[in-house]
């Protein structure tokens, strides 16, 4: 028999994660090294938990993740968000739950452009009237 793997996308700022989660005994892979190797702050690693903690779910998947892009916060929301969409194609039922925290919307800000002819995307150069 074929183990089912379920697949989701998950994006925060200028980062994308790719997530394969499959049944197993809860270890997360990310670009193919151990999850407490490529995060280190453990801040992100609760942030990470968060969707499986709040589904109780702890433990009970494997996850095979690969992140590009942004920084390492923006890569841990990411991770976020893709693991909250592939508990989602897992069981719909999960989905009042990760809605109500949050977790299935995508946080859509990210860095603002620079303006031509200025230092900044918001700063200004400094006026002067002589």
């Amino acid at each position: 028999m074929e183990e089912k793997r379920y697949y989701a996308t998950g994006k925060r700022k200028s980062a994308i994660a790719r997530v394969w989660m499959k049944e197993g005994n809860g270890t997360l892979i990310v670009n193919k090294r151990n999850f407490d190797d490529y995060f280190t702050r453990d801040a992100l690693k609760m942030l990470i938990q968060q969707p499986l903690d709040i589904t109780e779910q702890t433990g009970k998947f494997d996850f095979n993740i690969n992140v590009r892009g942004g920084g390492i916060a923006g890569q841990a929301g990411a991770i976020k968000h893709g693991i909250s969409k592939a508990l989602l194609e897992y069981d719909i039922a999960l989905r009042p739950v990760l809605k109500k925290a949050g977790f299935l919307t995508r946080d859509s800000r990210i860095k603002e452009r620079k303006k031509y002819g200025q230092p900044g995307a918001r700063k200004r150069f400094q006026f002067s009237k002589r």
